[in-house]
């Protein structure tokens, strides 16, 4: 069994608790290939650019739901490092909305979208269709079941 799973058992936790917030922003809010940040890392920087007093201690107890009561300042200080407004704390229907927003640039970067978007960006009009189309096509093709080539544009095959 996971142990922050068994961890998170021990404190109050709900579906949309302070701790699985957290968790889920921990998780999901950092750099392709990265590991997640330690609570040494997150208290220094809250604490260097924030100038916002944090442990740890008191981060890692706010994750696993051991403490669930934090003040609007040490949530604020974590909303801004992970750079989700406050209100993720504290509305569940802004938790959903931000967490699907999440779950889409996780997917994105993940599947290195990225790097195709930013290049893209310095690209003229028709440059980006002729990219969108090449995209669609090699998009189409390897979705093709007997993965053969599609036929050559205006005419028929052989």
């Amino acid at each position: 069994m996971d142990v922050r799973h068994e961890e998170r058992e021990e404190g109050v936790v709900g579906a949309f608790s302070i701790a699985e917030k957290l968790d889920r922003l921990f998780r999901q809010v950092r750099p392709a290939g990265q590991a997640e940040p330690s609570y040494m890392a997150v208290a220094e920087a809250i604490r260097a650019g924030q100038g916002v007093p944090i442990s740890h201690t008191y981060i890692w107890q706010l994750r696993t739901g051991r403490r669930d009561n934090p003040t609007v300042a040490h949530l604020t200080a974590l909303a801004t490092y992970f750079g989700v407004p406050v209100a993720y704390f504290l509305d569940d229907e802004q938790t959903r909305r931000i967490d699907a927003q999440l779950d889409l640039l996780q997917t994105i970067r993940d599947a290195g979208v990225t790097e195709i978007a930013l290049r893209a960006a310095d690209v003229s009009p028709r440059g980006r269709e002729t990219i969108s189309e090449l995209i669609r096509k090699v998009w189409e093709s390897e979705r093709r079941p007997d993965r053969s080539p599609p036929p050559p544009a205006g005419g028929t095959p052989g």
